[in-house]
């Protein structure tokens, strides 16, 4: 079973079945990229989506102890 959630970007845009998930999850993210899509020449698109790829691994930081814990304030 898997323990995490998938980013927006880390869905595979060739597989419809992936595609139609990821939009399930990300509604409005789903919107707003068609909306660019729409905006935008497919290069540009591509550009824009690279690098939000990569912005995004930037963001999310593994946890090294993924037991459950409390946190002390």
């Amino acid at each position: 079973m898997k323990n995490f959630v998938r980013s927006f970007y880390d869905f595979n845009r060739d597989s419809p079945q992936e595609r139609q998930e990821r939009n399930q999850l990300y509604p409005e993210l789903a919107k707003f990229h068609i909306a660019l899509r729409e905006e935008m020449s497919e290069e540009e698109y591509q550009e824009f989506f690279r690098a939000e790829k990569e912005a995004n691994k930037h963001l999310m930081i593994p946890n090294p102890n993924p037991s459950n814990q409390w946190i002390r304030m």
